[in-house]
């Protein structure tokens, strides 16, 4: 295998909506560059994708072509795995937005723009599927100039005729290239069909137009040649896409293998490479020394330094995702930001202050480790059975400790409880669950402490019911789904101030704690402050601490009906204390009488966790699905219209939304889609909240009983 320097290297993340044919893409963008035998699917290996016919997990596949290497990131489209998309941006310099002929760009090419724009990745858009029968593509490029600006430019024109999609006209060189569909993917040179050429000069004219657009130098030589050289408008197109001034759009066809040749020289010529990229931000503690009455101590100083995508740089890699493979074990995908990496190298995780050796060096085409022997600036790697490393650490040189922040992802959207079907399962379900979060960031699994079920939490009902078929095949798992679980919270509207005191003293050593606190309200999303206004001490430094936890302990088990009480300030303002019956634990009791006796007057309510919903269906449904949203408590906070569908955008109680799916499936014909993101708390209505106090109040009561 070939060592590839940062200037050879293409890192691409394949984006867009399900269905839009970037798994078939990549694909034939392999099998053009002659990887595979066959245009068979490479990135979609894991069983679970196969049996749902959807991509669920990022998989990484690389090219090589004429002298340079493509990695291509292909990433899921369907909105309950998108959050996989958006952690395919840090790895790469440029997004191939893939869209649909026939159904021109939908709900998630939105979702997978807007993250580019977020990660201010250059991007490169594919007009897929051109050989559907419905393929529409002026439409298409119509519908995304509309959303995306005008400066989203065709840089080639299509060929079709009675036969079909045949090829296309580069309006760079103005040269047209033909296909035989389902061959090998590579074109012949021919004359631009008679037909087109007034079309295909009309769009170069166009073209060129745009890319002078801003500069100077090249709007003159437009103005004075009435165009502007092919070679001065490769250059200037390569650097007007890196600047994100252009956004190029080019046409294909992955099932046939039709234009896949040209467009990888695309990639080749215009895609920006690792070592064009802005220098990356990235965290340094420095160890500054600070002298005090006592001595001197080491301080943490978190500081912000910039470091170049260059090998003479220090070595730092991030791993951006892991795999669990059963012959292989636990791969970790990374991206060597800086610096130079070669086989059998140790090197320090920054994260997790241990030390890895980077044995059997290797590149991933598919779920095959390809072994290589050293990796340069830039580019993407991976490595087998590391001890302590998972997605989000960063790792690299000893003494040039830097953290690249990890890519953000949305809350889980629903939780389910799941219960093994046996013992044996019982045993097995911990470590395969752990294994699954290893694997999607966005999978939670936790024991609930009042109820003591097994919560697993995710984007919704298909991302979990996966995770369960994952569990009993790749585990041999047996588990059963129980109804979801909303995260209630509970907190309080008034101002309080209660005295707690524990006191137990018998013959010998007793037990004593007493305090005196304020609770007070805090804005949504606060969460817990704890002030400490003791004077004179009425209650030991060392006790403190004590008092703290059992307010915090109490408030994990919630007063109304069990749920965290969340949003809320404590003031510790009084007490008394024993010499010698007083300790850590009598102050946790006191602490919790003290919270309990203030939430009797701090108007507790209950809170429930509202979603931001974003809804894409046909215009003929708006009325309908306005009308049902109302009927779940819903706020519709506005209406955009795209073309023949709608989207709604509302803010829905989690609780109304759990079977969602099956009814705008029902509502819509199956056209309909949506996405949810947790989004904020609100006061649950009052005749709703006795309701659900009652039933959470109600099997506690059965037990003592």
């Amino acid at each position: 295998m070939k060592t590839y320097s940062g200037s050879e290297i293409r890192n691409v993340a394949v984006v867009g909506h399900a269905h839009s044919g970037k798994t078939t893409l990549v694909s034939a963008l392999l099998h053009a560059a002659n990887m595979t035998s066959s245009p068979e699917p490479v990135t979609a290996y894991d069983e679970e994708e196969a049996a749902r016919g959807t991509t669920m997990l990022n998989a990484v596949a690389f090219a090589e072509w004429s002298g340079v290497k493509i990695n291509f990131i292909d990433t899921p489209g369907f909105h309950m795995f998108v959050h996989e998309a958006r952690c395919a941006m840090l790895p790469v310099e440029s997004a191939l937005v893939v869209v649909n002929a026939a159904n021109g760009p939908e709900a998630i090419t939105d979702r997978v723009w807007s993250y580019a724009d977020e990660f201010n990745l250059p991007r490169v858009a594919v007009i897929n599927q051109m050989d559907h029968p419905r393929a529409e593509w002026q439409k298409s490029l119509e519908a995304m100039r509309e959303r995306y600006g005008r400066h989203l430019v065709p840089v080639q024109l299509p060929v079709v005729d009675s036969e079909g999609f045949r090829g296309i006209v580069d309006l760079v060189t103005m040269e047209a290239f033909l296909y035989q569909p389902n061959g090998d993917g590579h074109g012949r040179i021919a004359d631009i069909p008679p037909t087109m050429a007034q079309q295909a000069q009309k769009a170069h004219e166009a073209l060129v137009e745009l890319v002078a657009e801003g500069k100077d130098e090249l709007m003159e030589e437009f103005f004075a040649e009435g165009t502007i050289p092919e070679q001065h408008l490769i250059t200037a197109l390569h650097e007007a896409i890196r600047e994100d001034r252009i956004f190029p759009v080019l046409f294909a066809s992955g099932g046939t293998n039709v234009a896949t040749d040209h467009l990888l020289d695309f990639l080749k010529v215009y895609a920006p490479a690792p070592i064009e990229r802005e220098p990356v931000a990235a965290r340094a503690v420095l160890q500054a020394v600070a002298a005090h009455g006592n001595g001197s101590v080491s301080e943490n100083n978190p500081e912000i330094v910039m470091r170049h995508m260059k090998d003479d740089e220090p070595l730092a890699l991030y791993i951006y995702k892991t795999m669990s493979d059963p012959f292989a074990g636990r791969i970790s995908f990374f991206k060597v930001f800086s610096g130079h990496l070669r086989n059998d190298a140790v090197v320090m995780n920054y994260s997790r202050k241990g030390t890895e050796k980077f044995s059997h060096l290797s590149i991933m085409q598919g779920r095959t480790l390809v072994p290589v022997g050293e990796l340069h600036a830039g580019d993407l790697g991976a490595v087998a059975k590391l001890k302590d490393t998972f997605t989000g650490d960063t790792l690299g040189e000893k003494g040039h400790e830097i953290f690249l922040d990890p890519v953000g992802l949305p809350e889980p959207a629903m939780t389910y409880a799941i219960e093994p079907k046996t013992r044996a399962d019982e045993d097995k379900l911990a470590p395969a669950m752990h294994k699954l979060m290893e694997e999607d960031l966005l999978v939670r699994f936790y024991r609930d402490p009042q109820t003591s079920e097994f919560l697993i939490a995710g984007a919704g009902q298909p991302h979990i019911e996966a995770l369960v078929s994952k569990l009993r095949k790749r585990y041999h798992t047996e588990v059963t789904l129980k109804s979801p679980k909303v995260p209630y919270r509970e907190t309080i509207r008034g101002r309080a101030e209660a005295q707690g005191r524990h006191k137990k003293q018998t013959g010998g050593h007793g037990q004593y704690g007493d305090c005196k606190i304020r609770m007070e309200p805090l804005p949504r999303g606060a969460g817990f402050e704890f002030v400490n206004d003791i004077f004179g001490g009425a209650i030991p430094r060392q006790f403190i601490p004590a008092v703290e936890k059992g307010i915090q302990e109490a408030a994990a088990r919630g007063y109304l009906a069990g749920y965290p009480v969340v949003d809320f300030k404590v003031t510790l303002c009084d007490g008394s204390y024993h010499e010698v019956d007083s300790n850590e634990l009598s102050f946790k009791l006191a602490g919790r009488l003290a919270f309990r006796k203030c939430m009797e007057q701090a108007k507790p309510v209950l809170l429930e966790p509202i979603m931001r919903v974003e809804i894409e269906a046909p215009e003929s449904c708006a009325g309908t699905l306005m009308g049902d949203l109302n009927q779940r408590r819903g706020r519709v906070q506005g209406m955009e219209g795209r073309g023949p569908t709608t989207v709604i955008r509302a803010e829905v109680p989690m609780a109304e939304m759990l079977t969602y799916g099956q009814s705008l499936t029902s509502m819509t014909q199956g056209q309909g889609t949506f996405h949810m993101e947790m989004d904020h708390y609100d006061i649950v209505p009052q005749p709703l909240a006795d309701k659900i106090i009652a039933n959470a109040k109600r099997p506690q009561e059965e037990a003592e009983e």
